[in-house]
């Protein structure tokens, strides 16, 4: 049996893999970065032929230039030699990185002190702080109540319906060191001898000021002959007349004219209240303050 395989087709296969191995040694030296002028140089170059067809000169066929290939990448070339790279099951390639260490080394930081005070440091720290927050804040109450205000408390029903029984109110001490006492102005003073309130400390409103006559007539005031107007009160024609007073500069039945340094009060509610009618006038000396405000109840929070 001979073989029928034409000579020249066997050599085409072999230099057509001679060729394809040339091309992929090519590719690879590429790669690596490595120069192919001296493998080129040493080496014809192929030419393949093209059919044969029609041209300008004659029916012979021409030879084309060889085609040049872009350079193919394996997986050898990929590595460089190495251990081939591992495929997962999507298809893609994973490069091996390098090894860790096999012992790492952990510096641990020195100690250092930054100052920060411990646990007992900052409680009694916190103590001093907040006894010196409460000390400063009581001296200045103290303060504040003996110079400035102090707040007093309404026992009785002699200025309703202006202070009712139970009001608390705000004393304003310093008023009378800056301008002189007012008519109308609400103070509280320190009960006179023969008071008979059993209070050490009483709360009416100023009437008359030093040097004026002060008469009742039709259960109106007059002063120094003149109608007091006395909008504070529930009606007008509720101030009863008045017998003998004491502590006059010229009294009489009826009537009183204060002395300097003194001022005549009253209560808003006259008919129930004990004031300069029974103790006479009251020095300016014993007065406290003036009552600007009323602070409770809430509700009824007020100027005065």
């Amino acid at each position: 049996m001979t073989d029928e395989t034409p000579h020249d087709e066997v050599s085409g296969e072999s230099d057509g893999l001679a060729w394809t191995d040339d091309l992929l040694a090519r590719a690879r030296a590429r790669s690596l970065g490595q120069s192919t002028e001296s493998e080129d140089l040493g080496r014809p170059s192929r030419e393949v032929p093209l059919p044969a067809g029609p041209s300008h000169h004659g029916s012979e066929p021409t030879l084309q230039p060889p085609v040049v290939r872009s350079p193919i990448v394996t997986r050898v070339d990929l590595t460089g030699g190495t251990t081939p790279p591992t495929v997962d099951l999507d298809g893609i390639f994973s490069v091996p990185t390098a090894p860790l260490p096999s012992e790492v080394r952990v510096e641990v930081p020195l100690e250092v002190d930054l100052g920060i005070p411990g646990r007992g440091v900052s409680a009694r720290r916190s103590v001093l702080e907040w006894g010196s927050v409460l000390l400063g804040a009581l001296l200045l109450a103290i303060l504040v109540r003996a110079f400035l205000f102090q707040a007093f408390y309404i026992p009785s029903p002699s200025m309703e319906p202006t202070l009712w029984s139970g009001d608390r109110i705000l004393v304003n001490k310093v008023s009378y060191d800056l301008h002189e006492v007012n008519r109308g102005d609400i103070v509280v003073f320190r009960a006179p001898p023969g008071s008979g309130t059993g209070d050490d400390d009483l709360i009416k409103r100023v009437i008359a000021l030093p040097g004026e006559r002060v008469t009742a007539e039709g259960g109106r005031l007059l002063i120094d002959g003149g109608l007091l107007i006395e909008p504070y009160l529930p009606y007008q024609e509720g101030t009863a007349g008045f017998g003998m007073v004491p502590w006059c500069a010229n009294g009489g039945v009826g009537a009183c004219t204060v002395p300097d340094g003194h001022v005549f009060v009253m209560g808003d509610n006259r008919p129930n209240s004990r004031d300069s009618r029974y103790f006479g006038p009251v020095s300016i000396e014993s007065i406290v303050g003036r009552a600007f405000v009323r602070v409770w109840p809430l509700g009824a929070l007020d100027r005065l």
